[in-house]
Parts: C-alpha cells; structure tokens; sequence
C-alpha cells in the first residue's frame, strides 16, 4: 500500500469555520492537489460518499503504477488496463497475483462510479495544474507528480480515458469516451425492495412499538409512520424539528408536517438573526451555537437528497396516504411531546436519544437502524434489503400503494418530492405478486370462448417434440417412448 486516507480538520482561513474531510497521504506527505480537489468538491455541496469514492480511486490508482512500474511504455494502456483491473480484480485462475495488489472483482456499477471519479478529478487538474511531461513509473518520482501525470496526459492527448478530439468537429460532438465503463444489468423493480404490506400492522403495534420505554416506541413509531405513511426518507424524518408539525385547520385531528433544508430553509415563527438572516443554519448558529447535521461528520451526519420542495420557504410537506395515516401521527406525537418536554435538549430535533449516555441529543441514524432491526426480530423477521425489511423500503410501499389507488402520475411526483416523472419509476413499479396475478387473470381469459386468443392444448403442443429438452422422444413426439402421462 502506497498511500493511505486519514480524516483530517482543514483550515483554510482565519474565520471559525473548518472542514473535515478524509486526505491522502503518502510516505512523502499529504497529496495537496487532491485535498485542493476535495475542498472544491465540498464547496460544490458534494455528498460525502463522492467525496469518500473519489480518495479510494486515487489510492487505487497510485497502488496500481507502483505496482507496475516497470511494465509499461505507454500511458494509454496503462490507464486502460487499470480500468479493466478495477471490474476484473488481480488475482490470477491460481489464486495468485504477483503485483502484490489482490483486489477483488467489483461490480459494475461501482466501478463506473470509480472511472467517473479519477475522470473529474485528472479534468480539474489538467485545467487548474501546468503538470510537466515525467515517467509515472520511475521508482525515484513522487505520488503527486504521478498525479501530475495523469492531468498532462489528459491535457494532451484529451484524457487517459480516451477522449478523441477532431479539430474540424464541433467541441461538443468531439468528445467521445472510448473506455466510458461498462454498461451495467438493466435492475427491474420488483417486492425485493418494497416493505411487504401485510408485515406493516404487526410491526408498527408490536415490531417497532415494542420496545420496552415507551417513549422509544412513541418516538421510533412516528418515524415509521413518517416513511410508510408520508413516504420521506428516514434522513429527512430524522431532521424534523419540534417546531414543524401542524393541526390541519381542515382537520384539527390530522398533523400537517413540514421538513425544511436545514441549511436553505426557513427560521421557524419568522425569526430573523443578525444582519437580517432568516435561514434555518442561521437561526442553529445563532440560538444553538450549532451547525446543521448536513455539515457534521460521524454518527450526527444526516444528508439531504430531496431536490424539490413544496414551497419557497424550503420545505418537503408530508402528503398522508391514506389520509388517516395523519391522524394516527397527531394523536401519537401529542402523547410524544409530553416525554420529550421533560428532557433538557439544546437543540430544535424532534426526536431525541433516550439512552442514558446520551439523554436528549438528537437521534442518530445508526441508533434507528439498531432499533429498526430489533423491531424487525420482535416479530419473527430478519433485517433484509432485498425483501424491503428496511427503513427505504417503506418509501417503495408507498409509492405503489398511490400508483394503485390510480392516483395520476403527476400527483405521485408532487407526493414523493420527485424532480421528474421518471425518477419515481422505481417507487410504482409493478410487484411480482401483481404481476402472477395479472397474467393468472390473463391467463383464465383465454378459456372465455369469445376471446379471440385461443388457449394451449398441450396434448396437440408436444405432438411436436421438443428436441432440445427431450432429444430421444420419451415422452413427446407422435409416438413417445414412455407414452404420455
């Protein structure tokens, strides 16, 4: 291993704020080039895992040409086949790799992610560093200036992932990706992702709701209802404030709830700070001497996806479907707020810890998985992504349980808070128990004398043999040697 990544407190200026990002470091010291490219990204309000993806890919690159710093004339090939290593691994049919490097097989689709990344950060570099021409493979050359490298390589011959450039063509038609990764399996949308419908009462009342402090079952339901219910994802359920749960003045029983960007969203009861700031990490640095959990790291870090919101104060509302589901969530939170009223907490999050160790602080995602998991086990069901026994697969139940009410498309994008109509395609896909019973139906269709689709006679279908299955006619053909069944 050439490198390393570590987690490292950056300071850039003389203010109060400072920035903690994973950074690389070499036996010659910190890869600046790359932390200036992470604090680029950070500014551009980059997730974390982009930011994480892009380190790993630079590790994996300079292990990759120490490793073969001796094979390799041409820059070309040598990016090529690093490429090629990331989907295939370096181990050998023996279980051997003399490169010392044994890395694993990688899915598709991760490594496009790979590709892409090493792609954005040698593109910032060609523009932003005047890299000289130097053998990335001489044993004396530093990592860094291997870095280098790779942004003149790209500089000059339009990027070591294969960019041609035709100077009679129009720039935006030049540009064509010879190793642009490979294309990934085409994923269908099935149950593996849904939270199945008839485990939901069960595991509200008894799963999730039977924690032994009833203010754990209080607090952990009305998130679950949150997502089953609301549809939102369990970062943004936990990024609720006290201050943004409503009575519906049409239906004083039923909650109208609202969750702001915690950076861009408005100061709740018109708060206005110092020099006439509004915004809801205004209103946390000013009241709480806090900054919003977007910006934290470790276990306090809750992002934020959600592209669209529902009204220029910056804010998601919960749609209920169906609608009781809002007056089950106001009747629990009132009995909610009478727990968390008799906790000190130096915050505005809804919901707290009440773990003695941590009495008050705001809830964590880790700490919603443990108890999430725990809930599951109550009931006799194992925590299982790929049959929706998780946190997002309530977002899918919803979403199929309005693309079966034959709500309008354009009524479910406003309720999931999608940019576009095909962004909740995943969400309202067809199940595969709708689907055997919609061909089950199909299927006793064909007996209806006036469909115009006759059904299969099988005694006249296998009167035709099947070569490919029963080669030596045992039991198909005109004259089947064991006769038929």
């Amino acid at each position: 291993m050439t490198s390393v990544s570590v987690r490292a407190t950056i300071v850039e200026d003389n203010t109060g704020i400072k920035s903690q990002l994973p950074i690389v470091l070499t036996e010659q010291g910190e890869l600046t080039v790359v932390t200036d490219y992470l604090l680029k990204l950070e500014a551009d309000d980059i997730s974390g895992s982009v930011i994480r993806r892009c380190v790993r890919v630079v590790s994996l690159l300079l292990d990759y040409m120490e490793a073969n710093k001796d094979l390799f004339n041409d820059p070309k090939t040598l990016f090529q086949t690093f490429t090629k290593r990331l989907y295939t691994g370096t181990i050998g049919e023996n279980g051997l790799d003399p490169s010392g490097l044994y890395w694993l097989p990688t899915a598709t689709e991760n490594t496009n992610k790979l590709i892409s990344s090493i792609t954005g950060l040698t593109n910032w570099m060609a523009d932003k560093v005047n890299a000289e021409n130097m053998n990335p493979l001489c044993e004396a050359t530093p990592h860094e200036q291997r870095l280098n490298y790779a942004a003149w390589y790209r500089k000059n011959q339009n990027d070591f992932l294969g960019h041609i450039e035709d100077k009679r063509l129009n720039k935006t038609i030049q540009k064509a990706i010879t190793i642009k990764g490979r294309t990934p399996l085409i994923k269908t949308e099935d149950d593996a992702v849904a939270f199945p419908e008839q485990h939901w009462s069960v595991f509200l009342k008894e799963g999730i709701g039977g924690a032994k402090d009833p203010r754990v079952a209080l607090r952990d339901k009305l998130i679950s209802l949150l997502m089953h219910g609301g549809g939102i994802r369990e970062s943004e359920a936990l990024t609720l404030w006290v201050t943004d749960v409503f009575e519906d003045p049409n239906n004083p029983d039923s909650a109208i709830v609202r969750v702001y960007n915690e950076i861009d969203g408005a100061a709740p009861n018109n708060w206005k700070g110092r020099i006439g700031a509004i915004t809801r990490e205004a209103y946390l640095k000013q009241e709480f001497a806090r900054i919003p959990r977007k910006r934290m790291s470790g276990t306090q870090h809750i992002g934020w996806k959600s592209k669209v919101v529902d009204h220029k104060d910056n804010y998601i509302q919960v749609w209920w479907f169906p609608t009781d589901y809002g007056k089950l969530f106001m009747m629990l939170w009132k009995n909610y707020q009478k727990y968390r009223a008799c906790v000190e907490c130096n915050h505005p999050y809804a919901f707290i810890s009440f773990h003695p160790q941590f009495m008050g602080n705001p809830y964590t995602l880790n700490a919603f998985h443990q108890n999430y998991a725990s809930g599951l086990k109550r009931i006799g069901l194992e925590p299982n992504k790929t049959e929706g026994l998780d946190p997002h697969g309530h977002r899918h139940s919803y979403g199929r349980r309005l693309e079966r009410a034959g709500l309008s498309p354009l009524i479910i994008r406003r309720c999931m808070h999608h940019k576009s109509l095909r962004s909740q395609l995943p969400y309202t896909g067809k199940g595969q128990q709708e689907i055997s019973d919609e061909l089950t139906e199909a299927t006793l269709q064909l007996a209806d004398p006036d469909s115009k689709v006759k059904a299969f006679d099988w005694k006249e279908l296998v009167e035709y043999g099947f070569g490919d299955i029963d080669p030596q006619g045992f039991f198909t053909g005109k004259n089947p040697k064991f006769g038929r069944t």
